[in-house]
């Protein structure tokens, strides 16, 4: 019997509220003990000292470099990290993050060996942010190249006007309001911004020129824009071996030195909410995608 006066525990007057608590932080506490031991090579197959080759991942159209980049920077600073394997599934996007992303893969190529595999598309500014890799690895049915720049407008002036609607434009210049959609180009407009892209064309294929060692002529000839399957690439030069995923690997373990398996470390890293880490361990999705994060696993 409880004393008068007396003051119930918080276990005791919530002891359900205690116990969700409580599974919750022993969930954190393993997660986090996991993470740490993995991180060490800790895991099944894996002891201090283990083989790790780091994985980045180039996933959808290129709009941002920040977290590839990072990403990258992450794997070059780590001394375990023996090599790299850059696995592709883009269909390109902006220049100048396909730029950033390149420079990153060729500063990276620079210490540790690096190793590029192509799934299903890695074209335009897919192919060209990963065009320093030591070995370029695409499957037959890869679609790839597309080397070259494509801008889109639209113009509404004339739809406007069948609405009555007479848009008006102020510039400070004849080329500021080059693209606009309430003025069509005029010559001047349309060969100044032609212009752009032929410069913009120029160093697309001077950057994969260099990073592919070949000749800039034997580039160009194949810069019109086109895509290309792996199969005709390895032809053009574009890439140097035709394989899977797993024989990206292979080949990345053997300029490695390694023998049987290595962990793989993957990214970039997502960010997640702790609710999300929380539920992710119970194997619970919070929606139909699935939240990606740090993640191991052999080869």
């Amino acid at each position: 019997m409880r004393l008068e006066g007396t003051r119930l525990r918080f276990s005791q007057r919530h002891p359900f509220l205690f116990g969700v608590m409580m599974i919750l932080l022993a969930v954190v506490l393993v997660m986090g003990a996991t993470a740490f031991l993995r991180s060490v090579g800790l895991g099944p197959g894996g002891g201090f000292g283990a083989s790790k080759l780091g994985v980045v991942e180039v996933e959808g159209m290129i709009l941002d470099s920040a977290e590839v980049v990072g990403w990258i920077r992450t794997l070059k600073d780590d001394d375990s990290i023996q090599g790299v394997l850059l696995r592709v599934n883009s269909p390109g996007g902006a220049i100048a993050p396909s730029q950033e992303i390149y420079q990153a893969v060729a500063d990276l190529a620079g210490l540790k060996p690096v190793v590029a595999s192509y799934g299903t598309v890695a074209a335009s500014g897919g192919y060209y942010a990963s065009a320093p890799a030591h070995v370029i690895m695409a499957n037959p049915g890869s679609i790839t190249a597309s080397i070259g720049v494509m801008a889109e407008f639209v113009t509404v002036a004339e739809a406007l006007e069948k609405l009555g609607i007479k848009p008006e434009v102020l510039t400070t210049g004849k080329f500021k309001a080059a693209g606009s959609p309430m003025r069509d180009l005029t010559p001047d407009q349309r060969e100044q911004l032609l212009g752009l892209m032929r410069d913009l064309h120029d160093q697309f294929v001077d950057d994969v020129a260099a990073a592919r060692k070949m000749e800039r002529a034997r580039v160009a000839a194949v810069a019109d824009g086109r895509a290309v399957t792996g199969r005709q690439a390895l032809e053009l030069g574009l890439v140097d071996m035709l394989g899977s995923e797993s024989q990206a690997f292979d080949q990345l373990k053997t300029m490695c030195g390694i023998e049987g398996r290595a962990v793989l470390v993957r990214g970039p890293v997502k960010e997640r909410s702790l609710l999300e880490r929380i539920v992710g361990s119970l194997k619970i999705d919070l929606s139909s995608q699935a939240v990606q994060g740090w993640t191991f696993s052999y080869r």
